[in-house]
């Protein structure tokens, strides 16, 4: 039968609009622009293959309705997401909520990322109203369009949480979340609540970790069925994942990194796979769960290692981690950012009878092979100064004294005696003397003027006053400032110095370093068995709590309120003196060079041979030869105070 026009344009009409991906859609419409992508012009799915099922599981014909995507950076996470909205409002048209950890992000977010991709796309921006039109419905944080309303927010905003039932959501960057929201709970439970309302309802988590404690992301990835995503070996074509364990790079013949030189070792065939296969990798790539079956929820990690071609190299990773070896702070930065995984402190799990187990058999008070540099630490109490001495390698620290020293501080006897014991040189196995180069003394209790006037005088030989706060994150030790003042109230220029501790971060690189078994790797202490039962419970006494502070997770140490906690201090203030003489700066180089000076390997050429008979030389050979002084040359100290050569170490 004959159709005419007006019946075939019915027809036509009650046909279901074709199904479409989000990751068909984004090949076919998205166009990326060049304020909010390094990368502008078309999208192209191809470039990031991995994506491709985590956008196909937000399609609105999917049976999937909860997607959780635990990534690192530089792996295009964030514009899978933006796919979707742009998905939503042209094919898929219903309520959505897209929620940052604050409203400044949610207003960020939105001028950014949503309204270029808006204005760039004519399949969007024909749907929504320009925002300088009149009742346009489109604003910063709210955008009407044809069969559906948008409103982002931030998960600060418990009235934003509340704003309406939702059928899409989006919650980016989850652990940065609050924990609570207006006293009425966790952000995270009230928005999925918004969703209930509609059966076939879908939700985006999106975030990098942080701590394993407090992490929702990863809480969320184990719910799902925790995929990750296997590629091909080149050499044998056996699919595995990419981590950092199969990272592998050579060093000079003076152990400096020469991360150029990375490659991916094959855990099937052990063939070096080069960072060029790894575009036909990803793309023969497949997302393989690991978790229990879970057909509703979906959950994805995905790490840096798998940043395409010309985003992040594994060159810059293995710099990156290269870097984050110098301290606890840097090290979780590269585990949460790269590795896409969440920070699992290793703090509250120092065992004090383990470390004392390991004790060496070397006696306190006597240097050893290979100690290089000598700080010390002192805490100040109403009745005594207890002091420990530190020996640095480039590598390792050596408990070389533990020194207490009675009397009241404010007493000058007391003072001497702790004076003169900083100042008293050290004898070293290769016969030459070594000094304190520098010194951490406690401001912080009862004496707080005396300490200022004895560190005062002792400012040429690095001895500082220090002072601890607790202030999470910060660096060590920072700028000194002047506690010395004029009658007029202006501070004296050669006056005395208080340094302020980074406690928090001092605590968490000693308890880092307790954790290394090895003794041959990097970060290891070495304890003497003379040592005292109590030094050790004493120095791991400190635990990390974690608790909330308006709704945001806070990790402090503590210890039970009896205990003593005098040795970890001085190990702290030890530490910052280390760090005062700029010490951790030093290139493996330079770390050489001062071994070399203190302990040689080259043999002494002009040395004659025990062995080798030597003859009484003649009268007249013994005749006086006069020879010209040389002249002292003077040596221009480094910024970290050194002088390389001359008498006692010292330097």
């Amino acid at each position: 039968m004959q159709l005419s026009i007006a019946q075939s344009g019915w027809y036509e009409g009650l046909k279901p609009n074709p199904q479409i991906t989000v990751s068909d859609w984004a090949d076919e419409k998205r166009v990326l622009n060049k304020r909010s992508s390094s990368e502008d012009g078309q999208w192209r799915t191809s470039r990031t293959p991995f994506l491709r099922d985590p956008m196909n599981d937000l399609s609105e014909h999917s049976p999937v309705r909860e997607v959780t995507f635990m990534k690192g950076v530089q792996i295009g996470g964030t514009e899978a997401g933006n796919n979707w909205i742009g998905y939503i409002i042209d094919q898929a048209p219903g309520p959505f909520m897209v929620i940052q950890p604050t409203v400044d992000m949610g207003k960020r977010w939105s001028r950014q990322r949503l309204a270029p991709m808006i204005e760039d796309m004519d399949c969007l921006n024909t749907k929504i109203k320009p925002a300088r039109a009149r009742d346009s419905g489109n604003t910063t944080l709210s955008k009407e369009f044809d069969g559906g309303l948008g409103i982002i927010t931030g998960a600060n905003s418990g009235s934003g949480l509340r704003s309406m039932p939702t059928k899409y959501l989006m919650k980016d960057e989850l652990d940065a979340w609050p924990v609570n929201v207006d006293g009425e709970g966790d952000p995270s439970e009230i928005v999925d609540a918004r969703t209930t309302t509609y059966t076939r309802s879908k939700i985006l988590n999106i975030s990098t970790p942080t701590e394993m404690e407090t992490s929702r992301i990863y809480k969320k990835y184990k719910e799902g069925d925790q995929r990750k995503y296997h590629v091909p070996c080149p050499h044998c074509e056996e699919k595995q994942v990419l981590d950092f364990e199969k990272l592998h790079w050579d060093k000079d013949e003076h152990g400096e990194h020469m991360p150029e030189t990375v490659v991916m070792l094959c855990e099937n065939c052990g063939k070096d796979i080069p960072e060029h296969h790894k575009t036909w990798m990803l793309d023969q790539g497949e997302w393989i769960p690991t978790g229990p079956a879970n057909d509703l929820h979906h959950s994805y990690h995905l790490p840096s290692f798998y940043s395409p071609l010309g985003w992040m190299s594994w060159v810059d990773i293995v710099k990156k981690f290269i870097s984050s070896k110098k301290s606890r702070s840097l090290l979780q930065v590269f585990t949460n950012l790269i590795e896409g995984m969440p920070f699992e402190d290793e703090t509250n799990k120092v065992d004090r009878h383990a470390i004392q187990e390991r004790a060496e058999d070397y006696r306190l008070g006597e240097l050893q092979w290979g100690d290089l540099v000598l700080t010390a630490g002192t805490d100040t109490q109403p009745d005594r100064f207890e002091t420990i001495v530190l020996a640095h390698t480039m590598t390792s620290i050596r408990v070389v004294d533990y020194k207490i020293i009675h009397g009241d501080p404010d007493d000058k006897a007391t003072r001497q005696e702790l004076d003169d014991y900083l100042r008293a040189p050290w004898q070293h196995p290769s016969g030459q003397q070594l000094v304190i180069k520098g010194g951490g003394v406690d401001s912080g209790g009862h004496n707080t003027q005396t300490i200022y006037d004895f560190c005062r005088k002792l400012k040429r030989r690095h001895i500082i006053a220090v002072k601890g706060h607790s202030q999470r994150w910060k660096q060590i030790i920072g700028k000194p400032s002047k506690v010395d003042v004029s009658i007029k109230g202006k501070a004296i220029t050669n006056g005395a110095e208080l340094w302020m501790v980074g406690t928090d971060t001092a605590k968490l690189q000693i308890y880092n370093r307790l954790g290394v078994t090895d003794p041959d790797a990097d970060g290891y202490i070495h304890f003497s068995k003379d040592l005292p039962t109590e030094f050790y419970e004493q120095l791991t006494v400190e635990k990390l709590s974690t608790h909330y502070v308006n709704g945001y997770p806070v990790r402090t140490w503590s210890k039970p309120a009896s205990a003593r906690n005098e040795v970890i201090d001085c190990f702290v203030y030890a530490l910052a003196a280390f760090y005062h003489l700029g010490l951790n700066r030093w290139r493996p180089a330079q770390w050489r060079q001062l071994e070399e000076k203190i302990q040689p390997k080259t043999p002494d050429l002009f040395a004659v041979p025990e062995n080798i008979d030597q003859e009484t030389p003649a009268e007249e050979e013994k005749m006086p030869v006069k020879t010209k002084k040389p002249r002292a040359r003077r040596r221009k100290p480094s910024r970290s105070g050194f002088v390389l050569g001359g008498g006692m170490y010292g330097w």
